[in-house]
């Protein structure tokens, strides 16, 4: 690690035309990299998070004059390239025809409406991202709030190669050399952008921040009220663990000075992989659905500066994400949630599972798209029952949603299913229903006829499939 990988890096960056917020955000994560800050967080240095507040103990009608100071943060610079993408992932239908992007608008709408609220909504788009995600937006009209943009770009920060820490080069497709920094510099572009300043001087208070894919996140005025109340500078909402859930990051409170902090898989020591995971220790998750008042976050980088000091996350990949032969790197990033270390007095609140539908994967998009979900007027997606399903997609078949969707056209029923999981090359006919747990292994390529019942089965190659209605 050099000084040398430094400059070329800062001069690439200068040449590719990168603001000198991006260039001192680079700096600071290089100069943590290059010291050997590694981000580990042993499980001797932190305890449990105590049982935070639960949002179901909050006042449904409290909150209207707060969600008039508060603005909402999309983020949305994902691609969704573990699904094949090449746009926004918000740019997927979901349900009807209609996009996350839709359905978020219409979230929006709907708390605007119910609460005479104006409501802005911001998205933070990557270049990738952003020319597409405006044009669908332009359809909406009504939408833009006068005197705040609609979006901010998230920077780039230069790929650097694992063996001597300079910029890669690659000449096949120079798009690759560059990766987004993580969400953690959301705070950093906001500032940078004018944003934030608009957003204070507009009469704004409060910034509910969330994953563009998250479509739980909407709009909750007794969730503002809580956050208002509570005078906390930033806020995180959690989620009890399940066994599903132990690998996502966890909070839990650090030892040497009491405060809240957010520690990943990736920042957890070998050795402490197992209590990491343990949900009974550690048993609120981050759904990275976030609170920021502005006031104390316009304060907090006055004193630290616009990168705010995040822990680092490296994040080794190779330069070509699809060629695991191509040049070893790694991507300096941040995440957006480790900033509860960073504000004095961070809190959290537990929500339950309606606030956190994710779709990283077609797994999760299938179970959307199902009979598990119905769609409301406001563009909330309301649960059928309690628990979802556990669904196990052969990846070498669905994972890549063209794929998927040529095998899957219409979603079967799984409001009684219990597990689905398929191994091989599956395709279902409209109206099959999935029941209690069911495995399906076959090696040759098999149809499971249309208006099928699958009751508990486990099929394999050779197996007769269901072939009667019902």
């Amino acid at each position: 690690m050099t000084a040398e990988g430094l400059a070329a890096a800062v001069a690439k960056m200068r040449r590719h035309d990168c603001s000198q917020s991006e260039i001192d955000g680079f700096t600071h994560s290089y100069q943590l990299f290059d010291s050997g800050v590694t981000g580990m967080i042993p499980e001797s240095s932190i305890a449990p998070l105590p049982d935070p507040p639960r949002s179901a103990d909050v006042a449904e009608d409290a909150g209207a004059e707060a969600l008039r100071r508060t603005a909402v943060l999309k983020l949305n610079g994902g691609l969704g390239t573990s699904m094949g993408l090449a746009a926004a992932k918000t740019l997927l239908p979901v349900r009807e025809g209609l996009t996350f992007l839709d359905l978020i608008v219409e979230q929006v709408r709907a708390a605007r409406k119910a609460y005479d609220v104006p409501l802005p909504l911001l998205f933070m788009n990557s270049f990738r991202t952003r020319d597409d995600t405006l044009a669908r937006l332009a359809s909406h009209r009504d939408l833009p709030v006068p005197g705040i943009p609609l979006d901010f770009l998230q920077s780039q920060y230069p790929k650097v190669r694992e063996d001597d820490s300079t910029p890669v080069s690659w000449p096949a497709d120079p798009e690759k050399e560059w990766c987004p920094p993580g969400h953690g510099e959301v705070f950093a572009q906001l500032a940078a952008s004018g944003i934030l300043a608009a957003l204070l001087d507009g009469g704004y208070r409060y910034l509910s921040l969330s994953n563009g894919d998250n479509l739980g996140a909407a709009p909750s005025a007794p969730l503002a009220g809580w956050f208002a109340s509570s005078g906390a500078p930033f806020a995180v909402e959690v989620c009890e663990r399940t066994a599903n859930d132990r690998k996502g990051g966890h909070l839990a409170v650090r030892r040497s000075d009491g405060r809240v902090i957010l520690r990943e898989l990736s920042q957890t020591p070998a050795e402490d992989a197992e209590a990491f995971m343990d949900a009974s220790r550690h048993r609120f998750f981050n759904t990275n659905n976030l609170w920021v008042d502005l006031v104390a976050l316009r304060a907090l980088m006055q004193v630290r500066g616009t990168h705010l000091g995040l822990p680092l996350i490296k994040n080794r990949k190779t330069v070509d994400p699809a060629d695991p032969a191509s040049i070893p790197v790694i991507q300096l990033e941040t995440a957006m949630g480790a900033a509860v270390e960073v504000f004095e007095g961070a809190t959290a609140i537990q929500v339950d599972r309606s606030r956190f539908l994710p779709v990283k994967t077609t797994n999760e998009l299938l179970l959307i798209r199902s009979d598990l979900f119905g769609l409301a007027a406001d563009g909330r997606l309301v649960a059928t029952r309690d628990s979802l399903p556990r669904v196990d997609l052969d990846p070498k078949h669905y994972q890549v949603l063209s794929e998927f969707e040529q095998r899957i056209p219409l979603p079967p029923s799984l409001s009684g299913a219990d597990r689905l999981r398929i191994r091989g090359d599956v395709t279902f006919g409209a109206g099959v229903v999935v029941s209690g747990d069911v495995d399906i292994e076959v090696s040759v390529p098999t149809d499971v006829p249309a208006g099928a019942v699958l009751d508990g089965a486990a099929l394999a190659t050779g197996e007769p499939l269901p072939t009667v209605a019902r």
